[in-house]
């Protein structure tokens, strides 16, 4: 059986890749693998949502758990009420910044961390070899619904005292923080001004994911406006993209960097963990403020295990999926914004002054496409290729896939968890030398591409 569980649950295209058949087995299995007696689920906004979330839910409680239907919530919510209100798991029914004709299922343990790779092959077993347990008819698990979001509310708004009266626009997209994201800003003291903020599966405004592109109508908005900042989230509500006080896009991996630093400086110190293909300026920023960077693979999954294993100050990813730990573990756009606004009044300045203090290095992203069965094995064949043409490279990293430190840039070579692709991955202190880089890197890979 082909592996169920990507870099981020279960994803595909609804009733194609993923079906309410399997939606039902992976709950099954789910309650079967972990002896759940009591799971909380929720949902974004997608029209297959509600189709997938009572087919798990029936795998559920066929298996013996009950469970507590939450509705529609960002992801990061679900996994804090999963931990906060001591369920056995929880599962969100998302596919996240993917567009809308996917879907996906997202595992959480009871600390409200994402399945790890441990948890996520036990739920495999199960559905592979369908020993999948069965209660009898006197056992079956009972369904309710619960609304607790106040208690996520309720902890945000008490530790995140803001001083003056922030004026923001959010762009939930049509997606899940359609509702939170407006009323928790404003319950911090912001005024907001929200935009696309009606639910809607189709996601008719943008597409789900915030980038510069797809966020560049809001940011003109925005401008028009005079907001002091803008924020723009994914189709679960854990990713995040700010727009400045001027209406321009923050560069992904400056805001990272500029508010790592931040933490660290705070802090006295302390353990960032980013993943494989973030910018070196997040090294540039941590370290001169005394603290020390760990890389993992790509996935909040990993992030979230990295953060607590080294008892991270902070932690994400440079897409805009950001980790707090001292409030949960999983990546939260609207905490993020509130908290960034907290760090703008500690320093006493605007976005644009903040993150302009993070060095900015040109990055260029390709891919080179071959079969699914095939990315792996060539991402591995591709080393010596690599060592042979940048002879010179300081470092090399396996944790996901080929990463070679350079003398003033970086490539990572690694197979796509959504594509048949490998994905290239090159920065430098110029553009040109972040091309060159990529260049060469994609020739290595291709001519093994045409050997196979």
């Amino acid at each position: 059986m082909a592996r169920l569980f990507g870099s981020s649950g279960v994803r595909g295209l609804v009733n194609s890749e993923l079906t309410p058949s399997l939606a039902c087995m992976v709950g099954t299995a789910l309650a079967t693998s972990s002896g759940a007696r009591r799971v909380l689920v929720a949902r974004d906004t997608r029209v297959s949502g509600l189709m997938l979330e009572n087919a798990l839910i029936s795998g559920i409680l066929s298996a013996g758990a009950d469970v507590e239907q939450c509705g529609v919530l960002p992801t990061p919510v679900l996994a804090y009420l999963t931990r906060e209100t001591h369920a056995d798991a929880g599962v969100m029914i998302t596919a996240s910044h993917n567009p809308s004709q996917y879907n996906g299922i997202k595992l959480f343990n009871g600390e409200g961390m994402a399945y790890d790779e441990e948890s996520q092959n036990r739920v495999e077993d199960v559905v592979e070899r369908r020993r999948f347990k069965r209660a009898s008819w006197r056992d079956i698990g009972r369904s309710s619904f619960s609304d607790q979001t106040h208690l996520y509310m309720a902890k945000v708004a008490g530790e995140v005292k803001l001083r003056r009266r922030w004026y923001v626009m959010v762009d939930p997209g049509c997606g899940a923080t359609y509702h939170v994201a407006p009323a928790l800003l404003t319950r911090v003291g912001c005024t907001v001004k929200a935009l696309n903020a009606q639910p809607d599966g189709h996601f008719p405004a943008r597409i789900p994911e915030p980038n510069a592109q797809s966020v560049a109508g809001v940011a003109e908005v925005a401008k028009a406006f005079g907001v002091d900042a803008g924020f723009a989230y994914d189709g679960d509500g854990d990713r995040v993209a700010f727009i400045d006080e001027g209406g321009s896009f923050v560069d992904f991996d400056r805001a990272f960097s500029a508010y790592a630093a931040h933490v660290v400086k705070r802090s006295g110190g302390g353990v960032v963990v980013t993943n494989v293909e973030a910018s070196m300026s997040v090294e540039k920023m941590v370290e001169a403020h005394g603290g020390s960077v760990v890389r993992v693979k790509v996935g909040d999954i990993h992030i979230s295990r990295a953060v607590k294993q080294h008892d991270a100050v902070f932690g994400g990813e440079p897409c805009g999926a950001w980790i707090h730990p001292q409030f949960h573990l999983c990546p939260d756009g609207v905490l993020s914004s509130a908290l960034l606004l907290k760090a703008l009044e500690e320093t006493e300045k605007r976005l644009s002054d903040f993150v302009s203090e993070a060095p900015q290095y040109p990055t260029v992203r390709e891919k080179v496409e071959c079969a699914n069965e095939e990315k792996q094995e060539l991402v591995q064949k591709s080393e010596e290729g690599l060592k042979q043409a940048f002879p010179e490279y300081r470092e090399l990293s396996t944790i996901d896939g080929l990463r070679l430190r350079l003398e003033g840039g970086w490539v990572l070579v690694r197979a796509s968890g959504t594509e048949p692709a490998v994905r290239i991955t090159a920065e430098g202190e110029s553009l040109k030398e972040a091309r060159e880089i990529a260049d060469t890197a994609v020739a290595v890979v291709k001519q093994l591409v045409r050997r196979a």
